[in-house]
């Protein structure tokens, strides 16, 4: 029976280099989601905020000039995003859907009054900026009340910065983490080369024509594994776009040009950085510390 030889030693390699490539694209793919995280937090607080109900309830007797004045002066101003004008008729159905009964047939008139729909830009939604808000907006003349759920959005406004502020600090551990373990990747793939960098010194090569192709090959590396990562990443948010885009649809691009450009930076970098500091820590060990 003949006897298998050893396996090639560019097989050998190759699958080093395939095993080294899939770790750092997972471990980017995971920085890619983390980071998706982190940055369509801000989009998803903007939507909730965005979507506080905000209504001017109107005189009973206001004209149809005014009313037409009044709706254009608040859509004008910087803080609100949209001003739509709701008649007693409509305002009507609306609370009798929510009810589920006819109010309207039990009292035998309707009480409610038309109203101006506001809804304001996120960084106005503040509790402070809404009492200023709301001074400002009774001084309005046909203006005879402003309501707004002032608990909902006290509640709100405290649990999305408290969830920021986690999701923020849970971002930066597991980054902190994620470059941990591609660092260590990259210096394992380079402990294996000790030998061949220790034969290059012996040879006369100097420190900086050992260093530069294992640096250009882990940055090529690097960017290899960042692109698969962007293209798993590109997957995973047009699916979650997809199913979601009642939410997250409009911050869709602005959010994954920041997140793959990052994967990338990141791929690069932490590659060229662990790559360099390994190599020059095995060309300062001695043969004999090569065994350790």
């Amino acid at each position: 029976m003949k006897r298998k030889g050893p396996k090639p030693v560019k097989r050998k390699l190759l699958n080093s280099y395939f095993v080294s490539t899939l770790s750092i694209t997972l471990l980017l793919f995971l920085t890619g989601l983390l980071g998706y995280m982190v940055f369509n937090a801000k989009y998803i607080n903007d939507y909730v905020r965005e979507n506080i109900g905000f209504s001017l309830v109107l005189d009973e007797n206001v004209r149809d000039v005014d009313l037409l004045k009044l709706q254009k002066l608040l859509a004008a101003r910087p803080e609100v995003k949209s001003a739509t004008y709701v008649d007693a008729e409509t305002a009507a159905q609306q609370l009798e859907q929510e009810l589920g009964e006819d109010f309207i047939g039990f009292l035998g008139y309707n009480p409610l009054h038309a109203s101006i729909d506001i809804k304001l830009y996120a960084p106005y939604t503040q509790n402070d900026s809404l009492v200023n808000l709301e001074q400002k907006f009774m001084e309005y003349t046909n203006v005879e009340e402003v309501y707004y759920q002032r608990n909902l959005v006290h509640l709100i406004n405290e649990n999305t910065n408290k969830i920021g502020f986690i999701l923020l600090a849970l971002g930066v551990i597991m980054l902190l983490i994620f470059i941990a373990l591609i660092n260590n990747t990259i210096r394992l793939s380079i402990y294996s080369k000790r030998f061949l960098i220790n034969t290059m010194q012996l040879v006369g090569a100097t420190r900086s024509f050992i260093r530069k192709p294992f640096v250009s090959k882990s940055v090529i590396q690097g960017l290899t594994g960042a692109l698969l990562a962007n293209v798993a990443l590109f997957g995973v948010f047009s699916s979650f776009n997809a199913n979601f885009s009642e939410m997250v649809s409009y911050a869709t691009t602005e959010v994954m040009i920041p997140v793959f450009g990052l994967v990338f930076i990141l791929g690069a970098l932490i590659s060229w950085l662990s790559t360099r500091f390994a190599v020059n820590k095995f060309l300062r060990l001695r043969y004999d510390e090569l065994f350790n």
